[in-house]
C-alpha cells in the first residue's frame, strides 16, 4: 500500500477522511470528516447539496455549515456514519485488523475505523483514503472453512485470518458472526463478497451461531422467516444452507445491494441517535419516522405489523438497529425488508422497543392503542393474520429441521402470548 492510501498511526490529533456515496457507477463526494482535539467535524460538499439528497434528515443539517456531532451515543460521530460501523463480532474483527496495521487499542480512533471500512460497509457510503483494498480476495469459499476460521477467532489464535474475515464480514452489524458472500443460487457456489460480483452471483449474508446460541439457531431463524412471510411481512430472500459436514447456517440476500448497485441504508438508531443498547423508544417513534420518510399511511401499517409479529413470536431483541430504511439515487425512502426476526429474549426479559409504553407484557390492547394513536386501521385483522402465521410453527419448525426440544419450548411460549 502506498502512503496516500495508508493512514498512519503516528498522529491522532487531527485526521481527515472524505465521505462519498456510490449508487452505481459514479462515486459522488458527500463531504469530509475531520478529527481535531477529540471532536469530529463534518461538512457537506457544496456540489452534493445541489443534488437534493438529504442522507440523514433528522440529525444532520442539509446545508454547508460545519457540524459537530454530540458525544453520545455514537462516540462523537453522527448516526449517519455510525451506521457504516459494525458492532459485536464485526467490531472485534475491525479492532484486531487495525492492530495488525500497527495501531494499539488506545490509539484507534473513529476515523481509523471508518477508513478501514472503506467501501466495504453497509449501504452506499464510502470512506477515502481506505486502509484496506476491497477486492483483495476473490477465491471460492466454503461454510466449513468459514466456521473453522470463526472458531479460531473466538479462541484468539487466528491473526493470519483477521484481514480475510474482516473483508468477509467485518462491516456487518449484530453480535453473531456474519460473512458477506457472493452466492450463485443455481450452483450453490460461494465466493468472497467483493464489491463487484461476477455474473450469476448475488450479494448475500451468512450468519453463524455465537457461543451462546442453541445448535439449531439457523433452523429457528429460517422457520421464523417463513412465518413472517405468511404474516405478510416483507423479507429479503433467505435460505438454510448446509455444509459438506452437515453444519447449517442461515443465509439472506442483502437488501442494500441490487445486483452490483447500492442503496443508502440508515437505521432507526442512526437516524434518531437512539442508543440501541439503552433505548427508550416505542414503536410509535418508529411509526413517526416511517411516516416522515415515506409519507404514506402504509408506512405506519408496516411497523404495526412488525410490532405484532415481534410481540406474539417472542422476538424481544427488537432494538432500533433492527429497523432500517433504504434511500435510492433519487432520494426516495422505503422501509427496508425486515431482518433479525427470530425467537429471542433480553437480559431484562422485556421488549427493547416498547409497544404503547409497555415492554414487559404487551398484547392486543397495547397494539390497539398504538394503532389508534397513529390512525392505523385493521389492527385486529393484522393481529389475526399474525396469529394465523404463528399457528403454523410446529409444521414449519419440522420442515426446517428445528429440534424437538426447541420446537416444544417455543410452542409453549407462543401459546402463552396468544390473546
Amino acid at each position: 500500500m502506498n502512503d496516500e492510501r495508508n493512514l498512519k498511526s503516528t498522529s491522532h490529533k487531527q485526521k481527515k477522511i472524505n465521505v462519498s456515496i456510490l449508487f452505481s457507477q459514479e462515486e459522488i463526494k458527500v463531504g469530509q470528516l475531520i478529527l481535531d482535539q477529540r471532536l469530529v467535524y463534518f461538512k457537506y460538499d457544496d456540489n452534493f447539496l445541489t443534488l437534493g439528497l438529504n442522507l440523514s434528515p433528522f440529525k444532520v443539517k442539509y446545508n454547508n455549515e460545519i457540524q459537530v456531532a454530540p458525544p453520545d451515543p455514537f462516540h462523537g460521530i453522527f448516526g449517519l456514519f455510525d451506521d457504516s460501523l459494525p458492532d459485536g463480532w464485526g467490531m472485534l474483527l475491525l479492532n484486531r485488523a487495525l492492530g495488525k496495521q500497527g495501531l494499539s487499542l488506545n490509539e484507534i480512533n473513529i476515523l481509523d475505523q471508518l477508513a478501514y471500512i472503506g467501501e466495504n460497509g453497509k449501504g452506499a457510503l464510502i470512506y477515502r483514503p481506505a486502509i484496506n483494498e476491497a477486492d483483495a480476495y476473490r477465491d471460492e469459499i466454503n461454510i466449513d472453512g468459514l466456521k473453522t476460521a470463526i472458531d479460531k477467532v473466538y479462541k484468539g489464535s487466528s491473526e493470519d485470518l483477521i484481514d480475510e474475515l474482516f473483508h468477509l464480514g467485518g462491516s456487518s452489524g449484530g453480535a453473531r458472526p456474519k460473512v458477506n458472500v457472493g452466492y450463485n443460487q443455481s450452483t450453490g457456489q460461494l465466493i468472497h463478497g467483493i464489491t463487484k460480483l461476477p455474473e450469476n452471483f448475488e450479494h448475500w449474508i451468512i450468519k453463524f451461531p455465537s457461543s451462546d446460541d442453541p445448535p439449531d439457531i439457523a433452523n429457528i431463524e429460517y422457520a421464523y422467516y417463513k412465518m413472517a412471510l405468511l404474516a405478510n411481512i416483507q423479507m429479503s430472500d433467505s435460505r438454510l444452507l448446509e455444509s459438506k459436514k452437515g453444519f447449517k447456517v442461515f443465509a439472506t440476500k442483502r437488501f442494500d445491494r441490487v445486483g452490483n448497485k447500492r442503496m443508502h441504508m440508515h437505521s432507526m438508531a442512526g437516524l434518531t441517535h437512539d442508543n440501541f443498547r439503552l433505548s427508550n423508544i416505542d414503536y410509535g417513534h418508529i411509526m413517526d419516522v416511517a411516516y416522515q420518510l415515506e409519507r404514506t399511511a402504509m408506512a405506519r401499517e408496516k411497523i404495526l405489523r412488525l410490532a405484532a409479529f415481534n410481540v406474539y413470536s417472542h422476538n424481544r431483541d427488537d432494538h432500533s438497529k433492527n429497523f432500517s430504511w433504504l434511500m435510492d439515487s433519487t432520494g426516495n425512502w422505503t422501509l427496508a425488508p425486515a431482518y433479525d426476526l427470530t425467537y429471542s429474549s433480553t437480559s431484562i426479559d422485556e421488549h427493547i422497543t416498547r409497544i404503547a409504553g409497555e415492554g414487559a407484557n404487551p398484547g392486543r390492547k397495547h397494539l390497539q392503542d398504538l394503532a389508534k394513536e397513529f390512525s392505523v386501521k385493521k389492527v385486529d385483522l393484522i393481529i389475526e393474520q399474525v396469529h394465523a402465521a404463528l399457528d403454523n410453527w410446529p409444521i414449519i419448525a419440522k420442515e426446517c429441521g428445528v429440534s424437538k426440544t426447541s420446537t416444544e419450548r417455543i410452542q409453549q411460549r407462543l401459546e402463552v402470548l396468544k390473546d
